[in-house]
């Protein structure tokens, strides 16, 4: 069974065409450059590498401990045994606020941090959001070098990109690729809560990483961060080609919230959608295969209120197209309850725009406030 794992990494792509004889060859001559450019990304990674760390956090496991006594084994209670997990994380503020993943520092006893100048610190955990896979952490230190938020949205597929970790346990390790694909939904989130819907939108690079890069940078050529690592697709564990990021637009919003009320302030339009195929595009007459078709509005919802209806399509939520229920869930995971949303829908031939005022899971518009 294919397994996913988590993890994340920066990737510069070197493409050399060799150059060929046209009349040995009788390839026609064209105006396209033979060889691309190379860029040098020192610069960048000397930006950034300071603002990513090494974080390892101490478990604790209760295991049987049995006995043999004259042939008849015998329960002799339980037995703790610590071990120790790793992985990576980003500084965000100068206060010493670390982003990092959910799976990195789950049911952890004690977390420590290692910086690229070789302090090592005691981190708090402040909070976890398994929704997103997200969780902030704070250390107490003096000339930390936090990493700017990018805004995720401007990424674009071809993009270069970095990405920064301790894969393996090598500390302040640089790699380089590409932005592959957006909005990238696995299926890898696992909602431990199962109280909220969980929230896919990842960036795909063939940056290589490994497993100790989950929590980690991906930064791209302006020194700003626009990814955490998260995952990688792989069937052993090990980078195949394929990694995964946390947009930062939607970490940024989630830090805020786990440092602001120690938990997300999740907002939801009401709606239960499906994806656009030809087939459908086809039936209603469209042009093109665009947008997410609305199959049941839930009653009283921000989108029964702003007047939708089943069987509209939903074209974009903020001024974001949406053309995927991931797109559709990244962008209104960045917003509150009571955020007013422009949103703009097809229906019997013409376009419609509404304003949606967003709900919490209760159905109203209250935030929920630290107990």
């Amino acid at each position: 069974m294919k397994k996913l794992f988590l993890s994340i990494a920066f990737l510069s792509v070197l493409i050399t065409s060799c150059a060929q004889d046209n009349e040995q060859t009788n390839v026609p001559t064209n105006n396209y450059p033979q060889t691309l450019p190379v860029t040098d990304f020192s610069t960048v990674a000397s930006q950034t590498i300071d603002g990513v760390v090494h974080i390892r956090t101490i478990q604790a496991r209760l295991t049987p401990l049995y006995q043999s006594f004259f042939g008849f084994i015998i329960n002799q209670g339980v037995q703790r045994q610590e071990y120790s997990a790793y992985g990576s994380g980003v500084i965000i503020s100068d206060e010493g606020y670390i982003v990092t993943n959910n799976h990195v520092v789950q049911d952890a006893e004690r977390i420590s941090v290692t910086l690229n100048d070789k302090r090592v610190l005691n981190a708090k955990l402040i909070a976890t959001d398994p929704a997103t896979d997200l969780a902030l952490i704070k250390i107490e230190a003096d000339n930390l070098k936090p990493i700017a938020f990018g805004n995720s949205d401007e990424a674009r597929v071809g993009q270069p990109v970095l990405a920064i970790g301790n894969p393996f346990n090598l500390t302040s390790t640089v790699t380089a690729g590409i932005i592959s694909a957006k909005a990238r939904n696995m299926g890898i989130i696992e909602n431990t809560r199962g109280k909220e819907s969980t929230i896919e939108a990842f960036i795909q690079t063939d940056a290589a990483v490994n497993p100790g890069n989950s929590g980690g940078a991906l930064v791209n050529a302006d020194a700003k961060l626009i990814g955490i690592v998260t995952a990688i697709a792989s069937a052993d564990g090990y980078y195949t080609g394929y990694s995964f990021a946390i947009p930062s637009n939607l970490v940024q919003k989630v830090a805020n919230d786990l440092r602001r009320y120690g938990y997300v302030q999740r907002a939801y339009l009401g709606v239960n959608v499906l994806e656009m195929n030809s087939e459908i595009a086809a039936k209603m007459s469209l042009s093109e295969v665009k947008g997410v078709l609305v199959a049941r509005v839930v009653p009283g919802s921000a989108a029964d209120k702003a007047g939708l209806r089943n069987g509209d399509l939903l074209l974009s939520v903020a001024g974001v197209s949406v053309n995927s229920f991931a797109e559709m869930m990244e962008e209104l995971g960045r917003f509150n309850p009571g955020d007013h949303v422009d949103i703009s829908y097809y229906r019997d031939g013409k376009t419609h725009s509404a304003t949606a005022t967003l709900q919490n899971s209760k159905g109203t518009t209250e935030l929920r406030i630290r107990n």
